[in-house]
């Protein structure tokens, strides 16, 4: 094996090969060193919108949710609440109810999904954090406060500034419809804006919070509540930053089998699905774009072939075998691969820390965040170094197909 490796390294990086087969050669090297670079720049720039977009979610996702299984809201008794504030895993228990409701300021009207949570809620999300205008507070003294997300209070032309309250509306559970009034069965709170959320696109279009005895007020339900929202303390946590299997069977036991416990992935499951799957998708694009690129292993080993035949019948006569010849070439063609690969795990990786640390590049428009951002994890780069290694192999591997003749 050192024999064949010194003969190919020595047709790879030989002063006097300097021909039109080392240029295709090199050419080969860089194109596969660009995908290799652009697999590690574009899974980075992923993995940080990935980071981006959990940490936006789970700002707002509480640890585990429990929630009726056939009914939209109920009322959980004493015993099952005293059980989860006796937990010493658990940090808070927030209820809270939600409902579809109509909104108007002035002239302008929205329907939203309201949340009505207590005071506690506030305390322990992290949407403040997102707040754009305003503050995230929901009491002013005795006044009924609402926040409101940004494209929502943007097409309502609110202004936290102005005191002119909101109006939410919700058909009465008992009033019977009038056909001359038919408004006369709508139950009415008045609130009061207090902040705005930029956090992203359907979260913003679609939710407000207020207080959970304003909403249960319009509703006209005295203890409801659609669901239980559970915020463990950061060392009950597991290295994943979920619920432990153990505790969340236990919630679940305990609320029985007319419930469900979910954590954290199981809240937005579809979303994370989505995101793994786009990734791999991302993934096995490139990918074949640098087995297409590795073609071009392929057409110069072959080349390099019919120019060695005179240093072929030489080592043939100096007792190597079809097998050693073929190793010689295959290794050459691999060691094109594993430098074009190694380049470009080294580029990308470069590049990903000017970007992190420099902030090179920014982002177009408002966004959240006013720089591309990137996260390279070790797992991605030894996957990229490993499959264009493979594909480099299996490249020149083929080379077996283009026979070696006697002269």
């Amino acid at each position: 094996m050192n024999t064949t490796f010194f003969i190919a390294r020595r047709y790879l990086f030989a002063r006097k090969s300097h021909n039109v087969i080392n240029i295709i050669s090199v050419i080969s090297a860089a194109g596969i060193a660009v995908g290799c670079a652009a697999l590690v720049i574009i899974l980075s720039i992923y993995n940080g919108f990935d980071d981006l977009l959990k940490g936006m979610f789970e700002s707002y996702t509480p640890d585990v949710v429990v929630a009726p299984l056939d009914s939209k809201v109920f009322t959980p008794s004493e015993q099952t609440l005293d059980y989860l504030v006796a937990r010493e895993e658990i940090a808070s228990v927030c209820e809270v109810l939600e409902e579809t409701v109509f909104l108007k300021y002035g002239d302008r009207e929205a329907i939203v999904t309201a949340r009505g949570v207590d005071s506690l809620y506030q305390q322990v999300t992290g949407l403040a954090a997102y707040v754009s205008q305003g503050s995230f507070d929901l009491k002013d003294g005795e006044l009924d406060q609402m926040v409101l997300g940004s494209s929502i209070a943007r097409n309502l032309r609110i202004n936290t500034k102005f005191v002119t309250p909101l109006e939410v509306y919700f058909p009465s559970r008992t009033a019977r419809v009038s056909l001359t009034d038919p408004t006369a069965a709508l139950k009415k709170v008045r609130v009061f804006p207090a902040g705005t959320i930029s956090l992203e696109k359907d979260f913003d279009e679609q939710y407000v919070y207020m207080p959970i005895e304003a909403l249960r007020t319009l509703l006209e339900r005295d203890t409801e509540v659609s669901r239980l929202e559970i915020r463990l303390k950061p060392e009950a946590l597991t290295a994943g930053g979920t619920v432990s299997k153990q505790l969340q069977n236990n919630i679940a036991e305990q609320f029985g089998s007319g419930f469900t416990v979910r954590n954290k992935y199981q809240q937005n499951e579809s979303l994370y699905k989505m995101m793994t799957y786009e990734k791999l998708a991302i993934y096995l694009i490139l990918l074949f774009v640098v087995l297409i690129i590795s073609c071009n292993v392929f057409g110069s080993l072959s080349m390099l072939i019919i120019e060695k035949q005179g240093d072929i019948e030489i080592l043939r006569s100096m007792g190597a075998n079809d097998k050693m010849i073929n190793r010689i070439f295959t290794t050459e063609g691999w060691m094109i691969s594993l430098l074009g690969a190694a380049v470009g795990v080294i580029i990308g990786v470069a590049v990903c820390l000017a970007q992190q640390y420099l902030h090179i590049v920014r982002m177009p428009g408002n966004f959240i965040t006013p720089y591309y951002p990137v996260h390279m994890q070790l797992t991605d780069l030894m996957l990229i170094f490993v499959s264009v290694a493979a594909i480099g192999y299996l490249m020149s591997h083929f080379v077996k197909a283009v026979r070696i003749k006697k002269q």
